[in-house]
């Protein structure tokens, strides 16, 4: 890619989702994450409405009145995006390739952080930790970051996404939203560091995946290449039994990682090149919000 086609792009790209995320996202993106970055500042006595969540017992039992603690909301968050760069996310059947679809999101969700005054950073993994960009404001540091989606070539291109996780509870110290964008293609079981990472931070998984990926059409002899061992085989689509099981492994593994998440508390979307991911991150924030 040159330059004057990737600032093209940068561009393309800014234009696009600066404005989902002024017009559509600053007050969701707002309330959505707004309570992950609360400090206590007071207790004072409970007053009818309260939530009896905050209530101190401590304070409550020495005067022997209800009383609440008070929390004022940190000035920023730290936002963390936790990029797939695998072999995996080169692909796609619906106009555009998962890269390409992820890379959308990661700067919609970036641009929010900005108008929220947020500090934001990524990490880009694969089986390791392929590059890691500190958390830092600005529109500068956003349009770099966005140029390193669009650029970046990874060292490998298997997937291992406990990695990046163990990664991130190293590098932040403070309790930070992680964003974790990947089609979540592994055979490495992450549970134990994704319940870890969770505990410490604000943990949410947008999986992003192809309408292929889960249900195999009908269009005969088909040369299919496994994107991160290099593996290739040709399958007959005519078979519809071939078809039912590819369709019955989706569902299977769709399952499996749905019932992790959910197991560890983590909020999450699936979203396929072809939705309207705007209306799919709407529908993730008013989860939250509620």
């Amino acid at each position: 890619m040159d330059t004057t086609e990737l600032l093209k792009k940068v561009r393309k790209i800014e234009i696009k989702t600066l404005g989902l995320s002024q017009n559509i996202f600053a007050g969701q993106y707002h309330s959505a994450f707004k309570g992950r970055g609360m400090a206590f500042s007071e207790v004072r006595e409970y007053q009818y409405g309260d939530d009896v969540r905050d209530i101190d017992w401590n304070v409550t039992g020495r005067f022997h009145r209800p009383y609440v603690k008070v929390f004022e909301e940190e000035r920023e968050l730290t936002v963390m995006l936790l990029i797939d760069v695998s072999g995996s996310l080169d692909f796609g059947t619906s106009g555009q390739l998962k890269r390409e679809c992820a890379t959308e999101i990661a700067a919609t969700l970036a641009f929010s952080a900005i108008q929220n005054n947020d500090k934001i950073g990524v990490i880009f993994f694969s089986d390791h930790i392929e590059k890691y960009i500190a958390p830092k404001k600005g529109r500068k540091h956003i349009l770099y970051l966005i140029r390193e989606m669009l650029t970046f070539t990874p060292n490998s291109k298997r997937t291992d996404v406990g990695v990046s996780l163990e990664y991130l509870n190293k590098v932040m110290k403070r309790r930070c939203t992680a964003f974790v964008i990947s089609d979540f293609y592994t055979r490495k079981d992450f549970r134990q560091e994704l319940r870890i990472a969770n505990k410490k931070h604000d943990v949410v998984a947008i999986q992003v995946y192809d309408p292929r990926g889960k249900e195999m059409p009908d269009v005969g002899l088909m040369k299919v290449v496994d994107a991160e061992t290099g593996h290739e085989m040709y399958i007959d689509t005519h078979d519809a039994r071939l078809r039912k099981v590819h369709n019955k492994y989706w569902e299977e593994r769709e399952m499996r990682l749905h019932e992790m998440l959910s197991q560890s508390h983590v909020d999450s979307v699936a979203i396929a090149t072809d939705d309207d991911y705007v209306k799919m991150l709407m529908t993730l924030f008013s989860k939250r919000n509620r």
